[in-house]
């Protein structure tokens, strides 16, 4: 559930109407509600407390320090991948002996940064970076808390551009090198052989693929605990939102409906995993980064021009790819609602392409989508934005970064102001012979 619902025709987030945030905060305008992230957050955390868990929010779905503060609150760690990642994490409150590094690349001064601060784990991704990690912590005269990351061999089901825990993947180790690679690893003498990890890929909905790779992986997870005594067993991430009638599970008694009884709910996630988990006896950590923050942010965006080609009905508008790349990178499908709704079955609906003013012809956000008629001056909202939006955006054709605003019941703050054009430039420096 979360907490984007319209009161009589017009789109509020949480008691704050969106128009309201429109004409303070102009368009493009990220909008993120606090309640949907901590709501989420404690749902996952009530369905795993039958374990000793720890949840480490992927912050790459979302990296804002407003989001983060909210989520450092409630007790959360982090999953990060860079230095900056982990910088962001102090900055925001966030604790990083709460925070596992994954990412295939780490960088020696990663890695130096990463054990001053004190990090939980390493998530390891292959032997170079074992022995990579080790000869810095013995330069530190530190210990350095590592876990490899096991490939299932599982296909996920999902995207190919986020799908991980396969062999044709670039992350981890697999599954059977595993064994040996652990044996080597605990004769280096500044390494912690602290846990295991896996992940299997992003926005899965069925907890099949989940379920499938915590089975293969758990028998070698007690194996390598009892030989090297463990502390704790890392599931990944990966839990899935719904981007297809986003709005309608706004409705508290949506999730009773029919239509919802195949939707990955925290309570299913954990019906399944728990009793797989608990006979380990070790700390379960989850590296989740969609479910808690995709549903809690929308993007609105104001309509330019309605352009009829005889062909198409083209509606553009002022967001584009720069601000979320997800349907000309992944094809993705966002839910796309009128702030405010017009009254009358005259004005129907018309099967429209939604695309940004950028150069390229993969500039868009819905094609041939059935839409209420809209004018120059209305706005749209595109729904399931909070993750993998703001924070994959760029400055291409030399587009200022949207603004961000949280909402907290009936106040809103701005949580990240609109870049200025002179801005994008500011770093740029002309060489002393083109003077």
């Amino acid at each position: 559930m979360h907490d984007f619902h319209y009161v009589g025709n017009e789109l509020y987030c949480e008691r704050v109407p969106i128009e309201s945030l429109i004409k303070r905060f102009g368009t493009p305008l990220y909008v993120y509600s606090q309640h949907t992230l901590t709501d989420h957050f404690q749902k996952l955390k009530c369905a795993l407390s039958p374990l000793d868990h720890l949840i480490c929010y992927a912050m790459k779905a979302n990296s804002n320090a407003a989001v983060m503060r909210t989520l450092a609150n409630l007790g959360s760690g982090f999953d990060v991948v860079s230095e900056g990642e982990l910088r962001r994490v102090i900055a925001a409150g966030g604790d990083p002996k709460k925070c596992v590094f994954a990412g295939v690349g780490k960088t020696e001064g990663e890695i130096e940064f990463a054990l001053r601060k004190g990090i939980y784990s390493f998530n390891v991704e292959s032997e170079p970076e074992l022995q990579r990690i080790d000869r810095v912590a013995a330069r530190l005269r530190k210990i350095a808390p590592v876990a490899v990351r096991v490939n299932p061999n599982v296909d996920a089901g999902t995207h190919a551009k986020i799908t991980t825990g396969t062999y044709e993947n670039k992350f981890g180790v697999a599954f059977e090198e595993v064994e040996g690679i652990y044996a080597r690893a605990s004769k280096l003498k500044n390494l912690r052989l602290r846990g295991v990890q896996m992940h299997i890929g992003s926005q899965l909905t069925d907890v099949k693929p989940f379920e499938a790779a915590v089975r293969k992986v758990v028998p070698l997870a007690k194996t390598l605990s009892a030989r090297y005594g463990f502390e704790f067993f890392s599931i990944g991430g990966g839990l899935g939102i719904m981007y297809k009638s986003a709005l309608e599970s706004a409705d508290p008694d949506w999730w009773q409906s029919p239509q919802a009884k195949n939707i990955l709910t925290p309570a299913r996630y954990a019906e399944t995993l728990v009793p797989l988990l608990q006979p380990l006896g070790v700390r379960i950590l989850i590296e989740p980064g969609r479910f808690i923050v995709g549903n809690a942010g929308i993007l609105v965006t104001r309509v330019e021009y309605v352009k009829q080609t005889g062909h198409k009905n083209f509606v553009i508008v002022d967001a584009a790819m720069n601000d979320l790349i997800r349907p000309a990178f992944y094809d993705s499908y966002h839910e796309i609602v009128p702030v405010a709704r017009r009254n009358g079955a005259a004005n129907g609906v018309i099967s429209s392409d939604v695309v940004g003013p950028i150069c390229e012809s993969g500039d868009y956000f819905a094609k041939e989508r059935p839409l209420p008629k809209v004018g120059e001056g209305d706005h749209l909202a595109l729904l399931s934005a909070g993750a993998y939006g703001f924070v994959m955006a760029s400055n291409y054709n030399s587009r200022a970064m949207a603004a961000e605003v949280l909402v907290h019941g009936n106040k809103a703050a701005v949580v990240r102001a609109r870049q200025k054009l002179e801005d994008i430039w500011s770093g740029e420096k002309l060489p002393a012979w083109l003077k």
